[in-house]
């Protein structure tokens, strides 16, 4: 990889960090904030959902966008949109500004996301887009460690402080994007921008189903719906049974990411080299699963701590294993597949957290429940897929 190219790769790298960094450090904070406005589980598993609906509904134009108008802008504008409904959502003063906040603040996510993930596939080689995709997943790890710590640690002068300064950031990030990322768009798809109409989300949809990566779009689904019962309800479980505070919360989920940033930063490209993505899929989707289901089972701080690090590190290995699947697989059409891939994300994304706040309020151990049986199925899907067609990547 060029130098030039490398020094893009960090700077998406370090956006990537940001964007994540921005929603994990309001994680600690929204048990005891939610309570400011009279509300729980359901309502935290809603707000959740209303992000990935953003995502949902402009992942598909935003990953066309990129082709046709380059990365760099796109992934700016997610930055500033993001950085706008961080601040919304610390100033909110009733219920419904909530939703609307992270609302756009997923518009924000699905500029950003398949933009970046489009220019790590123009920026590397086939051979070297496994490492690409594992570094940019390393670097989002990262933000949801440090995240929580910050916002455990931030938190202490405010509950409103964290998304003040996630909005300060992210401004920061689109701006040193703005004078160092350089301006790349695919060429092929640029030329025929103008004669061919852009597809609703509904056609593109319909069109992901004849790709040859729509079974991994399809395990991107249920892999996200099944994590999103975890990520939704761990902070409101934690408080309710264990009376956590936002700096328990914090340490548990910034050791388990630290272990899964070390594994994916130094492992994965091994892993990839010796077993192949599809085994990384297959047995990191059991691990998780398994991890969910002995979530509800320990009892203890440290017992909670190594299997929630058990499940950060089995996932953090899934989805860049996932994405170099799809980028290998999706030929001229990086910013359709990466579009695609964001919006199967946040389709589980956005069912899972609103039907993991409903089960929670039902019984706050059924998320875990429910959450380890999604995620038994993905791999299953994946076993099918294997044995019927055993994709050339």
């Amino acid at each position: 990889m060029k130098n030039s190219n490398q020094f893009a790769l960090y700077i998406l790298m370090f956006n990537m960090f940001i964007a994540t960094a921005g929603i994990g450090l309001v994680i600690p904070v929204m048990p005891q904030y939610l309570q400011t406005f009279g509300v729980a589980g359901q309502a935290l598993g809603f707000i959740i959902a209303s992000f990935a609906l953003g995502q949902f509904l402009f992942s598909p134009l935003a990953g066309d966008l990129s082709d046709s108008f380059g990365r760099k802008k796109l992934i700016i504008m997610g930055l500033v949109i993001f950085s706008a409904a961080q601040l919304w959502f610390g100033l909110a003063t009733h219920e419904w500004m909530l939703y609307v906040a992270r609302f756009i603040s997923g518009i924000g996510g699905a500029f950003l996301i398949p933009a970046t993930m489009a220019f790590v596939a123009d920026l590397t080689t086939i051979e070297t887009r496994g490492r690409g995709m594992g570094l940019i997943g390393a670097s989002m790890s990262l933000g949801f460690m440090i995240g929580p710590a910050l916002g455990g640690f931030l938190a202490k002068v405010s509950l409103t402080f964290p998304f003040y300064m996630a909005s300060l950031v992210a401004i920061l990030s689109a701006i040193i994007s703005f004078f160092i990322l350089p301006d790349i768009k695919n060429a092929v798809l640029a030329i025929s921008h103008d004669k061919k109409k852009r597809d609703n989300i509904l056609v593109q949809l319909k069109k992901s189903v004849k790709t040859p990566y729509f079974i991994m779009l399809i395990i991107i689904f249920v892999f996200s719906f099944g994590i999103a019962n975890f990520q939704t309800t761990f902070s409101l479980y934690v408080d309710h049974k264990y009376n956590y505070t936002p700096q328990d919360i914090a340490i548990v989920l910034t050791v388990g990411g630290f272990i899964g940033v070390i594994v994916q930063s130094m492992v994965i490209g091994k892993l990839f080299k010796r077993f192949g993505e599809l085994n990384v899929i297959l047995v990191n989707l059991f691990v998780a699963a398994l991890a969910l289901l002995l979530f509800f089972l320990v009892n203890g701080f440290w017992l909670v701590l190594v299997v929630a690090a058990t499940f950060s590190t089995a996932t953090t290995l899934i989805r860049p294993s996932v994405n170099t699947i799809v980028s290998k697989l999706a030929g001229d059409e990086q910013g359709f597949a990466a579009g695609m891939n964001n919006a199967y994300m946040s389709l589980g994304n956005m069912i899972g957290p609103a039907l993991a706040g409903m089960f929670f309020d039902i019984n706050i151990n059924l998320p875990f429940m429910v959450g380890s049986v999604i995620l038994l199925c993905a791999w299953c899907v994946t076993i099918v897929w294997i044995k019927k067609k055993r994709p050339v990547i």
